[in-house]
Formats: C-alpha cells, structure tokens, sequence
C-alpha cells in the first residue's frame, strides 16, 4: 500500500501532531506499507524523529510536486483542516480520485472552534465544510472528539484510533530505588510539558498552585513560549510570590526531555481542550501518574488507578493537587508503574498502525466500489 502522509509541520517545537504524524510514518513503514511523508513548511527534511535508517521518503516541494515525485498512490492522509494547504489536499484528491482520510486532530472541538469564531466561520461556509463532506473517512483519536465530530452532521465515516506512544526502557534508578524520583532529601516535582499557550490552561494551574501551595513540592513548565503567554504567566507567579516554587525550562527534547520526565513525580496537564494529549501518554509512559482535566480524554487515568481526572478549573485543579501532592512516595510510585503498563498493552506503535492499514483499506475498498 502506498500512503502520503501530510501534516502542517514535523518540528518538535509544533507540538503534539509533529510527534505523532511522524511516527505514525515510521510505524506504517515498518508494518510494510510505502510512506511518503510531506509537510507544509518543507520540514519533512529536518524532522529528528525519523531514523536515518528509516524507508520513509522525506518529500518536499509544494502539495503538488510532492505527490507527482511521489507517483500514483493508494491513500491521501491529512493531519489538520483550516491551513491553506489542506485545502489544496482536498482538492488534489478529488481532481486524482485519490480516497482522502482526514485527521481531525481536535480541530473542531468545541473550545478550538470558538477560538478565531468569526475566521473560522468564514472558513467553513467557504470550503473547509465541503472539503470535509468530500473525504472518505475522518480519523480522530478520542470517542470524546468522534462525538463532537459526528455532531457536525457531516456524512463521513468516522475511524476512532489513538496516538501511539514509544515506552522507553525503565531508568536503572527509577526502576530500583524510588528516592531517585526527586524524594530523596529533596522536593517533590509536578511537571507540565506542552506549548505554553492559552489553551493547555496554565492561569488556572498558577492559580490552584498559589491556592494550595503544596508543601515539599516545586513545578516545573517546559515547552515553548507561543505569541508571549509565557510573560503573562511570570507576572503572575510573581504577583503570587511562587517564583521559588514554579520555573520554566524552555524548550526541551531528546535526551533532556526523558531526564526531566524520569525525574518527575507528578504530570500535570491543566487543559481546556484536548482531542487526545499525547504528553499524557508520554508521561505514563515513563512511569509518571499524571493529573489532567475533563478536557483531556483521559477519564480512565481514574479507572486505572494510575492519576486523577477534574473539573477544567481552578477548583477542580486544586482539589486534584491536593489529593496528589498528599499521596505517599510509594503510592506515587505504584501509580506511575500501573499507568506505564496500560500504555505498553494498548498504545504501542505496531498496534496503532495496523488499526491505520485497516481503515486505509477500508477507504479504497468503498471507494473503488
């Protein structure tokens, strides 16, 4: 099968959808099928999270150039609506009868469809509602967004696939000695890991923090700043008298990335509005419990014991700190290990792409009926 994979940017500093479209490209590779992957700001060629050994082809040019280089294919992939460039997809797809499976990646989630109201109206009258209606399958990574989806009475079958997660081999310390997770003769570390940007609601985690000022416990904020958030957010944890307690770490991946993760004990992700959030995954993953909102689909973090599930407020935040932040270290420890094992079974990168090659399939078949 050959797929053409597109999405809007594959550098890091883009967030969740760089991660997971290009590893999605990876793993479809590895399951045998022949990937072209493609982005809008041409960097399918500087993306770190492909292997050099990896037999996916990094395409450049614009839409069009990259499909003719890449020859006939079986199955057009977009990830993201609204840009300019999904809509020329759209329409190369219909112009070479190429089937198109769109990834809605929480786009037309109620909070992200109210942000820039009045553009986005404009837009879908124009031409995102009927490039939607012209696809053959939409692809989303929740139940939560394939609702909120199928409210928009657009007539297209709807595949619900999670993001998959790579689950790093256990840090020899984390493993053995659960000190090692920041206990030891030192303080505790909540930790947020995403764009610092309106919507993942960090006012309201500076807010709850400042509420219940947990004792023994820092917070740290990585991610890169978005349209000067960051400033916003400083003077308030100045205003609170929190700048010994809450740091921000820049930008941060690789090998720091994992570092910062491993060294955590809580993961806090304070969001009004998520189709999946991968950093969860990515937390669980390293054996971190994690506190998130009803924003985030992450309801059976509660289920499995393994973090805690509130209300997008302040409230709601600092109710969750309080109950988190209370937890002994073992008991931190043993919800981190049952959350790493959830996601070995279920978000492994194998099964993820076989779940994509069997909707693909299903695509061409009805198609080509």
């Amino acid at each position: 099968m050959k797929v053409f994979l597109a999405g809007t940017s594959l550098l890091p500093d883009y967030g969740g959808p760089a991660f997971s479209v290009s590893r999605l490209a990876s793993a479809l590779a590895e399951a045998g099928a022949e990937v072209g992957l493609w982005a809008s700001d041409q960097s399918a060629a500087l993306t770190p999270l492909l292997s050099a050994r990896s037999s996916v082809r990094r395409l450049m040019g614009t839409e069009a150039e990259a499909l003719r280089r890449f020859g006939k294919v079986d199955v057009l992939h977009d990830n993201g609506i609204w840009l300019p460039h999904n809509h020329r997809l759209a329409e190369l797809a219909v112009k070479r009868d190429i089937p198109r499976v769109v990834s809605t990646r929480g786009m037309l989630e109620p909070w992200a469809m109210k942000h820039k109201l009045w553009k986005k109206r404009c837009a879908w009258w124009l031409y995102q509602c009927g490039d939607l209606r012209r696809a053959q399958c939409h692809h989303t990574t929740a139940e939560s967004e394939a609702r909120n989806v199928k409210t928009l009475a657009l007539g297209v079958p709807i595949s619900v696939i999670p993001n998959g997660v790579d689950v790093p081999k256990v840090h020899r310390n984390v493993a053995d000695n659960q000190d090692e997770k920041g206990i030891r003769g030192g303080l505790k570390k909540a930790l947020f890991l995403g764009r610092i940007h309106p919507k993942k609601g960090l006012p309201l985690l500076i807010e709850a923090w400042a509420r219940s000022r947990p004792r023994g416990w820092v917070l740290q904020i990585a991610g890169p700043d978005e349209a000067g958030h960051r400033a916003h957010l400083e003077n308030t944890i100045i205003a609170e008298g929190l700048s010994k307690v809450i740091t921000f770490l820049g930008p941060i991946d690789g090998e720091m990335k994992q570092s910062v993760l491993f060294n955590a004990n809580l993961f806090i992700l304070p969001t009004h509005s998520e189709n999946f959030g991968i950093v969860v995954a990515e937390a669980l993953a390293h054996g971190v419990p994690v506190l998130t909102t009803t924003g985030a689909p992450w309801s059976m973090l509660v289920e499995r014991e393994c973090g805690w599930w509130v209300d997008a407020t302040v409230d709601g935040i600092a109710e969750g700190l309080g109950q988190a932040t209370s937890c002994s270290p073992a008991t931190l420890h043993a919800m981190g290990s049952r959350g790493r094992a959830w996601v070995r079974a279920e978000f492994g990168w194998k099964h993820i792409a076989e779940a994509f090659l069997a909707t693909y399939e299903g695509v061409i078949r009805r198609s080509s009926s």
